[in-house]
């Protein structure tokens, strides 16, 4: 059985090999979530999102600040729904640090585009769930046992 501690490192693990998720801000009118890829500056939180100014979550940050990323791993080993406060990052130094190729490819304008926005979620909380697969709780009932006792240990509420 892995412990809340475990399910997070996995977690971390996972999304700096797959930094894919689907952010949205709770409560905006326009409030779908949208794929954005995550930069790190740490070994954890905060997450950061390059994206261009005119980007649907730059404008709904005039309603909300509270958002949800939904992830999951590359090889679905990790789920996740991460909760916590987007806001805009202005420091060129944070720009600087976290600028790279992949990046740059999106921006016409190089590191100086107009367009050029940062996001920063300030990660608080959230819900981890260590893959499982439909086979292996199939042979679990096959034994006589209830699937979902032995998953709900797979599961972790962290603080982040």
């Amino acid at each position: 059985m892995p412990t809340d501690t475990e399910i997070e490192s996995l977690f971390w693990k996972e999304l700096k090999s797959a930094p894919f998720v689907m952010l949205g801000l709770v409560g905006a009118r326009d409030g779908h979530t949208q794929p954005m890829t995550a930069q790190f500056d740490g070994e954890s939180g905060p997450l950061y999102f390059f994206l261009a100014k005119d980007n649907s979550l730059i404008a709904g940050l005039n309603e909300s600040d509270r958002a949800i990323a939904a992830y999951a791993s590359k090889g679905h080993d990790v789920f996740a729904a991460i909760h916590g406060r987007l806001a805009q990052e202005t420091d060129p130094a944070v720009i600087d640090r976290l600028w790279n190729p992949h990046v740059e490819a999106w921006f016409e304008g190089g590191r100086n585009d107009p367009k050029l926005a940062l996001l920063r979620l300030d990660t608080e909380r959230a819900e981890l769930w260590k893959g499982g697969s439909s086979f292996g709780a199939a042979i679990t009932r096959l034994f006589g046992a209830d699937p979902k006792e032995s998953y709900k240990d797979n599961v972790a509420e962290v603080a982040l």
